[in-house]
C-alpha cells in the first residue's frame, strides 16, 4: 500500500464547525491520479481521485449494508431500498430526480450486492454540483412511502421473475445456496416472491435508518474535479439534511470474522425445460484481503479467464461441447468462491463435467506452465488497467477500496503484485483450491439416470 500524508484542515462558519481531516493517498504522476481522502465530523468519508484530461465525472455514495446484512424475513430489503432512494425526497419527486441527470446528458443508477450498495450519477465535470445534489439528496431524504413501497413491489416482483427466467444468471443463486445453505450470502440479493411480499414500509424504513448513517458511508468522486469543491458541497448537503449530527462520530471498519461453508461435495439441481444446461462446480475460494488473492487472480485467468484459458480451448475450442465456458471468483471479508461456469446441451453435461474436473485436478497437481503462467500475467494486468479507462471505473475502484479495505492502492502497486506472482505462488493457491472437493449446482431438463450421476463429478 502507498504511504499516506496528513494535512488537519478547519473550516470556520457561524457555529464553531469541527475540523474534517484531509488525506493524500495516491500522489499520483504530475497531478493525475491523485487520490485524496477527508473524513467529516460525524463519521463521512470522503474519496476522490483527479484526472484532469477528461471532461467527465462520477460521483458515488457507498453504503456499507449489503444482503448478508438481512435477517431471514428481511430477505431483499437492501435491494427494495436501492429502488425506493429513486421515488422522492421532500426537495424532488421521482421525475425530478430522474429529469434532473437525463436533461444534461448524463445517467444515474446504483446497484445491491451481498456486502455493499452504490448510488452513482456520471456527468459532465460542469455539471458534478447538480449530481452531487441529487445523490446526496436521495440518500439524506428519501420518504420511503408507502404507496412507492406498493408500486415498486410490482417492479421487483418483475425483476425476480427476469432472473428466473435466465438460468445462466439464476444458476449463480442456486451455486451460492448450495456453498453456503440458509445463511445471508446464500440468499439472493433480489429476495424471493415471499418476502418481497411481505416487508412493509414501516419495516424498511427502520432498515433505512440503521444502516445509512453517514458513519456507514462512503462518498466516490472521479473525474476532471476538485477535491476541496466537493468536499465543500457533499458536507453542505449532509448538514442541510441534519445528518452530522455527532461530530465525534467515528466510520465503521471493514467488515471482519469467520464464514464457515458447508461440507463439500454438495450437490442441487433444478429441473427446468430449459435448451441448455447450466452448471456450476466449485469449491471455497479466499477472503477478499487474503495476500494470495494475487496468485488466484493469475491462477483463475490462466484457467478460465479468455479465449486462451485451458477451460475455453478443452471444452470449446477441441470439442466443441459449450458456447460459454469460464471461471470465476468471489471474495469476501470471511470467505470466498471459486467456480466454473459451462452452458451445454443437457445429453453432454457429463462429458462437460469430467473435462472440467480433470483440468482442475490436473493444474491443483501440477499447476501452470511458463508460458501460461506469462500469459495470465500480462493478460490480467493489462485487462486491470483497461478496466479503468473511465471515471465510473475509478470511482468504483476507490469507493469500494475505501469501504471494504479502508486504504487505497495505485495502480502501479496493483501491477507490481501481479507481476510478482510466482509459479511456486501459484501451485500453493492451487493446491489449496482447487484440491478441494468441489459442490455443484444444476439448472436444465436432466432426466434420472443423468441426474443421478451428477454426483461422480463432485466424488
Amino acid at each position: 500500500m502507498t504511504s499516506t500524508s496528513s494535512t488537519a484542515t478547519a473550516r470556520t462558519s457561524s457555529e464553531a464547525r469541527a475540523v474534517a481531516r484531509t488525506q493524500t493517498l495516491i500522489k499520483g504522476t504530475n497531478g493525475i491520479g491523485v487520490v485524496r481522502k477527508t473524513t467529516l465530523p460525524g463519521g463521512l468519508r470522503i474519496v476522490t481521485e483527479t484526472l484532469p484530461s477528461v471532461r467527465s465525472a462520477t460521483f458515488g455514495i457507498w453504503a456499507h449494508v449489503g444482503s448478508r446484512d438481512e435477517t431471514p424475513s428481511l430477505n431483499g430489503a437492501t435491494h427494495y431500498l436501492e429502488h425506493l432512494l429513486f421515488k422522492g425526497t421532500s426537495k424532488r419527486s421521482a421525475l425530478d430526480i430522474s429529469s434532473a441527470i437525463d436533461a444534461v446528458g448524463g445517467e444515474m443508477n446504483a446497484f445491491t450486492a451481498k456486502e455493499y450498495t452504490c448510488y452513482y450519477a456520471r456527468v459532465l465535470d460542469t455539471d458534478l454540483p447538480l449530481a452531487i445534489d441529487v445523490v446526496c439528496d436521495m440518500l439524506t431524504g428519501s420518504l420511503i412511502l408507502e404507496e412507492d413501497v406498493n408500486v415498486e413491489r410490482g417492479a421487483i416482483l418483475e425483476e425476480i421473475a427476469m432472473t428466473e427466467d435466465d438460468p445462466g444468471d439464476c444458476v449463480h443463486d442456486l451455486f451460492a445456496r448450495t456453498m453456503f445453505g440458509d445463511n445471508p450470502l446464500g440468499r439472493p440479493v433480489l429476495g424471493t416472491v415471499d418476502t418481497v411480499n411481505a416487508l412493509t414500509a414501516d419495516r424498511i424504513r427502520r432498515f433505512y435508518k440503521k444502516h445509512y448513517d453517514p458513519t456507514h458511508l462512503v462518498v466516490a468522486a472521479a473525474g476532471n474535479i476538485d477535491h476541496n469543491k466537493v468536499v465543500r458541497q457533499v458536507r453542505a448537503a449532509f448538514e442541510k439534511a441534519g445528518s452530522l449530527k455527532n461530530p465525534d462520530a467515528t466510520p465503521i471498519g471493514p467488515r471482519d470474522g469467520q464464514r464457515t461453508l458447508r461440507a463439500a461435495g454438495r450437490v442441487e439441481l433444478i429441473d427446468r425445460k430449459t435448451e441448455q444446461a447450466h452448471v456450476v462446480l466449485g469449491m471455497p475460494g479466499l477472503a477478499r484481503a487474503d495476500e494470495r488473492r494475487w496468485a488466484l487472480g493469475v491462477l483463475n485467468t490462466a484457467l478460465g479467464g479468455g479465449m486462451s484459458s485451458r477451460l475455453f480451448q478443452e471444452v470449446r475450442e477441441k470439442r466443441g461441447l459449450a458456447y460459454s465456458v469460464y471461471s470465476y471468483t468471489s471474495g469476501f471479508a470471511d470467505c470466498g468462491l471459486f467456480g466454473v461456469y459451462a452452458g451445454c446441451r443437457p445429453s453432454q453435461v457429463h462429458d462437460v463435467l469430467k473435462i472440467c474436473r480433470d483440468e482442475l485436478d490436473h493444474v491443483a497437481e501440477h499447476g501452470l506452465s511458463d508460458d501460461e503462467l506469462g500469459r495470465a500475467v500480462g493478460q490480467l494486468q493489462g485487462s486491470t488497467v483497461l478496466g479503468l479507462e473511465d471515471t465510473g471505473a475509478l470511482m468504483n475502484r476507490i469507493g469500494k477500496s475505501e469501504l471494504c479495505w479502508g486504504e487505497q492502492m495505485s495502480v502501479d502497486d496493483m501491477l507490481a503484485r501481479i507481476a510478482s506472482v510466482t509459479p511456486d505462488d501459484v501451485r500453493s493457491v492451487a493446491r489449496e483450491i482447487l484440491g478441494r472437493r468441489p459442490s455443484l449446482a444444476v439448472i436444465g431438463p436432466l432426466k434420472d439416470k443423468q441426474a443421478s450421476r451428477l454426483h461422480e463429478a463432485v466424488s
